[in-house]
């Protein structure tokens, strides 16, 4: 099931979707045992922004039928200290690693790109585009001008791949990714999660501490095979499909939809090994359907 994805040679297609599954609490928890057996292909990062987050109040998560909604709001240690302290846990790992970035102006994420672009520990970066604008107020990831003005602005900062995660919350996809591959995007990523909200059965209130929040799980599988599929005949560069992997049949109908890698999200939370069962699956399934 080896894989060239952007120039880097994987060993199957299955990669983590960003902020799902936390590397470095892994290998604290199960020791070597992890670099062993390592889930994923590729290891995304969650989000690194310039300054330091703390992320959104509690209660952050609420369990759907079919899913998951959450409202985490990317905490993280902020460049400086990713760098510093992160990242060379990552560089342990036995597979590429890729850093998820996200900034509230093109400067930030201009920032964050040139960064990343001088530690030869990462292979490519993966920009969060799902964060509005503070000089437009516009979300970048919904709009094609936003989306092109961003990648003209970073794509000289490095010769590395870019991927860029869309947004499901725009009102044309295929239409912001034609514009990301056209300013310079080597792939493209998505779905993200959907916009949600639950209310505390006892006040009427939003529960979530950020009131709203991101939905994903196998209740979105339908609208990212939708999404994936409408992207892929759109562009020429390769795709990243995600959004409820469950198995490795998920997997493999995002790849038949037009996802070069698949990426597990969800199932993650529920068993942290989810990713391996899940390759397991599509490698016996596509050797199968060569039969």
């Amino acid at each position: 099931m080896s894989v060239s994805f952007c120039g880097i040679d994987l060993e199957h297609p299955i990669i983590n979707g960003s902020g799902t599954f936390d590397a470095i609490a892994a290998r604290r928890a199960f020791g070597d045992a992890l670099l062993e057996r390592f889930p994923f292909a590729a290891f995304v990062s969650k989000t690194v922004t310039v300054a330091p987050r703390q992320g959104n109040p509690p209660p952050r998560l609420w369990e759907l039928p079919g899913g998951l909604m959450n409202s985490i709001g990317l905490p993280n240690k902020g460049l400086e200290r990713f760098a510093a302290e992160d990242l060379p846990a990552l560089a342990a790992l036995p597979v590429p690693v890729i850093v998820n970035v996200m900034g509230f102006s093109r400067e930030e994420v201009a920032a964050l790109v040139e960064a990343f672009d001088a530690r030869s520990e990462v292979v490519a970066l993966e920009l969060n585009v799902s964060c509005p604008n503070v000089e437009t107020g516009l979300v970048m990831g919904a709009d094609p001008w936003e989306v092109s003005a961003l990648l003209e602005r970073v794509r000289p900062l490095t010769s590395k791949p870019l991927i860029v995660k869309l947004t499901p919350n725009a009102t044309d996809v295929p239409a912001v990714a034609r514009a990301a591959e056209a300013a310079g995007a080597s792939a493209l990523a998505l779905i993200n999660t959907l916009r949600g909200m639950a209310l505390d059965p006892r006040t009427g209130e939003p529960w979530l501490g950020g009131r709203t929040g991101g939905v994903s799980g196998p209740t979105v599988k339908a609208i990212a095979l939708a999404q994936v599929n409408s992207v892929a005949d759109a562009v020429e560069v390769p795709v990243v499909g995600m959004g409820g992997v469950q198995s490795g049949r998920d997997a493999l109908d995002l790849m038949r939809a037009g996802a070069t890698l698949v990426a597990v999200g969800t199932e993650s939370f529920r068993d942290p090994a989810a990713a391996l069962r899940v390759a397991s699956e599509l490698d016996q399934l596509l050797a199968n359907s060569a039969v």
